[in-house]
């Protein structure tokens, strides 16, 4: 049974896709079916601590969207500590992985640095953002064309020029 069907039947022939008597699931894919039933409380109860528990063991292996995830956690406060400077290195490496919502997130954090006025490279912010805006819009993520269009508006020629490069050259790890 692969883990997309233990997400939706929880308590099939096989069992729950909780792991018993102290036994963990090794693979990525099964900690973050896991951790997403803790989170959603799919067939069980819900339980934050428990779903941030394994999507950090998915998202160390690697998995995109575990990281994704654990950086909305980290992002909200749900279910650890809130901390943005680990809710920025996750969604960094799940953006890194070509995951779309991930970039989206990367764009506007990317973007608000750049309102920043205060720091020098608001122009390097400004062409990441759009870098990221262009990656997530690629793959139809909801309102990336709007803020990609949003910050075209304000680089000037040449940061285009490398955002586009930047864009173009973007290889998923």
């Amino acid at each position: 049974m692969t883990w997309y069907q233990r997400l939706f039947h929880p308590r099939s022939a096989e069992g729950s896709s909780r792991p018993r008597h102290g036994s963990a699931p090794a693979d990525a894919a099964a900690q973050f079916a896991l951790a997403l039933n803790y989170d959603t409380g799919a067939g069980e109860i819900q339980d934050d601590a428990q779903a941030a528990k394994w999507y950090q063991k998915a998202a160390e292996q690697g998995f995109a969207l575990a990281q994704f995830n654990l950086a909305i956690m980290y992002d909200q406060g749900q279910g650890v500590t809130k901390d943005q400077a680990e809710a920025a290195k996750w969604f960094r490496k799940a953006a890194d992985r070509g995951d779309a919502g991930a970039q989206f997130q990367m764009g506007k954090r990317c973007q608000r640095d750049s309102f920043d006025s205060s720091k020098d490279d608001s122009g390097e912010a400004k062409i990441e953002a759009f870098k990221w805006f262009t990656l997530s819009a690629a793959q139809g993520y909801r309102d990336s064309q709007m803020y990609l269009e949003r910050v075209s508006l304000v680089l000037t020629r040449e940061e285009l020029d490398e955002a586009r490069r930047r864009s173009v050259s973007f290889l998923p790890r």
